[in-house]
């Protein structure tokens, strides 16, 4: 690990004036970062794929709003610095918002939950070997115009949707697909003041700039997610499928929401995981459900499958991580069937 500036902060102003922005392009290439739980960032320290020249300690920032969770008949509002466990176990969030309760209780080991924040959870980068090897000289996410070592690699964890011919490295987060099914937004404070937009807004496709993740400028820190309550956020799951049951990251995952009337599907929620560069909102999945919905249909296997091929119709495999399609289409389907058979 190379040597680097601590500092702590007090309060939300006084971490981001003390945030030093340079000429970063992005706020993950900033100077400075913020440190909450830890569990991505000093790892990529270790690693010597991040280099910050400071580190902003924020977690006093949790004993105040960021660290609360907040819930009424409007819906659920998250402090970026509530840890894992606390808002996976939350009552509220179990009841009212069972995805976003196993999103994240599948996360990652209880004693990560422990201590990573929802926040740092959101903002989590890759887990391809490729870009946390620095061994690798070729990847466009650590160094910018260099190539992508996985296009031509071993690919076998890597996207099939979103991808670029510069980056094909997948999203690795649970979390960050319940809050893109259920249309959450999130409030955000940085040197211009404070913002809010739709989380969907967040995270960047690679393209042709990998290296800029997000839309998070330097210095902007994330402060709470807002996610409304709806007909359908009561009747939503999350289902991952991995390598091994315990603590692993996953090959294919399904956020899904759905509000139903006599079987037939009014409003369908899908965000899909372990298959896409970013979070991935499968709307064209959805607009199956309900289409299939308007001629009469409820949900069945002949219309789960057609909403599973809308979802990868655009999926581009590579040569070890062509079963991902039909690992994905199938762990949508029995998401689906499962959260329609939910007793609320």
């Amino acid at each position: 690990m190379r040597p680097f500036i601590y500092q702590s902060a007090a309060a939300p102003a006084a971490a981001i004036q003390s945030f030093r922005v340079g000429n970063a392009q992005s706020a993950l290439e900033a100077p400075a970062q913020y440190l909450a739980g830890g569990t991505t960032l000093l790892d990529l320290m270790k690693l010597d794929v991040m280099r910050p020249e400071m580190v902003v300690d924020i977690t006093r920032l949790s004993r105040g709003p960021l660290g609360q969770i907040d819930t009424t008949e409007a819906g659920l509002r998250l402090g970026a610095l509530v840890h894992m466990s606390d808002a996976a176990e939350h009552p509220v969030v179990r009841r009212d918002f069972p995805v976003v309760a196993q999103s994240l209780q599948l996360a990652a080991s209880q004693q990560i939950r422990n201590m990573a924040t929802l926040g740092g959870n959101v903002l989590q980068r890759t887990r391809c070997n490729y870009f946390r090897d620095t061994t690798y000289t070729a990847c466009n996410k650590r160094n910018s115009g260099s190539g992508c070592a996985a296009i031509d690699g071993f690919n076998r964890r890597h996207a099939v949707l979103g991808v670029s011919d510069h980056c094909i490295a997948t999203y690795a987060g649970d979390f960050a697909q319940a809050l893109i099914a259920l249309d959450a937004t999130i409030e955000i404070s940085g040197h211009a003041g404070r913002r809010s937009m739709a989380f969907a807004a967040l995270h960047r496709p690679p393209g042709d700039t990998p290296h800029i993740e997000t839309t998070l400028a330097p210095g902007e820190m994330i402060t709470a997610f807002v996610i409304p309550a709806a007909a359908w956020t009561r009747r939503s799951l999350y289902l991952k499928v991995r390598d091994r049951q315990s603590y692993e990251f996953a090959l294919a995952s399904a956020a899904v929401a759905l509000d139903l009337q006599g079987g037939k599907v009014r409003q369908a929620r899908i965000a899909l995981g372990g298959v896409a560069t970013v979070p991935w909102r499968a709307k064209a999945a959805e607009a199956a459900l309900v289409d299939a919905a308007l001629v009469d249909k409820a949900i069945e296997p002949a219309v789960l499958g057609m909403a599973a091929d809308a979802a990868f119709a655009d999926a581009v495999p590579h040569d070890h991580n062509a079963f991902k399609i039909a690992l994905g289409k199938r762990t949508l389907q029995r998401a689906l069937t499962e959260a329609a058979a939910m007793e609320l």
